[in-house]
């Protein structure tokens, strides 16, 4: 039964067009790469964490380097207490706009006093974990950003316990609306395993279909739209199980950026369908995309790959 359940549901993925048929070599023209347009409308974005420590080596020639690109737009990694890695924030936002790039989004995990990185939530740290989201909002409100971003998904071992993570998306959501920005949770691929809801155990399950819900669509479902919103990772959704297509296409109002991301280079694996993806974006009226790249396995810098993603997106017709 497993062997038909993945049966269809792959051929689910490949039908709604989040995902491409056939590796790179035999891309079809759904993905195809056509010639160069002129950018100077397009605003790619880019997630710095893909560049790692390469960014560090000197930040004023290295964000240039990314104007050269053709990236206009930043989103940070690297939070701590006002400093981005050890650079203060406010002079990491100079060197960025000496550049010509904005800052317009930041991943952030929320810290206690001694848990440097806080992955289990219990409620006797909610106050702890809402002054520092109040802290962190201060601090990105001088940089003039519009998200506030977390990135990892607390445990969430039961049903109860994903209910209980949402109460703390809610407070974050609170906090930066109330600073004036929009709070976001991005996904990775743990978000679409299933819990089964208390007094659901034992219940007869469609047979084609897993029991419980997606952890993802538990963090939709139970949080304010108003103070929450999702950043979708299309590549970690695939990782998933699951469609990007099907995402934005369900949940227009939810999600408000995407990560546009493949197994390395944009647009070599074949895996994803970016012309279906950036087309649903547009529909829904998505703006803020961010290229991630995790790493390059040919062995050359991260630079040379965050370029040639640049390059990929730049000669797409369908970017705009």
């Amino acid at each position: 039964m497993s062997n038909r359940r993945d049966f269809l549901k792959n051929a689910s993925l490949l039908t709604a067009g989040g995902l491409l048929v056939g590796n790179a070599g035999t891309m079809n023209a759904a993905n195809a790469v056509s010639a160069p347009v002129v950018s100077a409308k397009k605003k790619l974005g880019l997630q710095i964490y893909s560049l790692q420590k390469e960014l560090y080596d000197d930040i004023p020639k290295r964000m240039k380097e990314l104007k050269e690109m053709g990236y206009v737009n930043l989103e940070l990694a690297g939070y701590n207490k006002g400093k981005i890695s050890d650079v203060d924030m406010m002079a990491f936002k100079k060197m960025a706009e000496d550049a010509g790039l904005k800052i317009v989004s930041s991943h952030v995990n929320p810290t206690i006093e001694g848990v440097p990185f806080l992955m289990e939530y219990k409620r006797d740290v909610f106050s702890q974990v809402s002054d520092y989201w109040k802290q962190a909002a201060a601090d990105h409100v001088k940089l003039g950003c519009t998200f506030l971003v977390q990135p990892m998904m607390p445990m969430c071992r039961t049903y109860d316990e994903a209910l209980m993570v949402c109460e703390f998306f809610n407070e974050a959501g609170k906090i930066c609306n109330e600073a004036g920005l929009i709070y976001g949770y991005h996904n990775h691929h743990m978000e679409f395993q299933r819990l089964v809801k208390p007094g659901d155990e034992g219940k007869a399950q469609n047979p084609w279909m897993p029991a419980g819900d997606q952890i993802e669509d538990i963090f939709i479902a139970n949080t304010n739209p108003s103070l929450v919103c999702f950043e979708l990772d299309v590549y970690w959704t695939v990782r998933g199980g699951n469609d990007p297509l099907e995402y934005l296409q369900k949940h227009p109002g939810r999600i408000k950026a995407v990560h546009i991301k493949d197994t390395s280079v944009l647009g070599q694996s074949g895996l994803l369908n970016f012309e279906n993806i950036f087309n649903q974006m547009y529909k829904n009226g998505i703006q803020d995309y961010f290229v991630e790249l995790e790493y390059m396995p040919d062995g050359r810098t991260q630079f040379e790959g965050v370029k040639d993603c640049a390059a990929y997106l730049e000669k797409a017709l369908f970017v705009r």
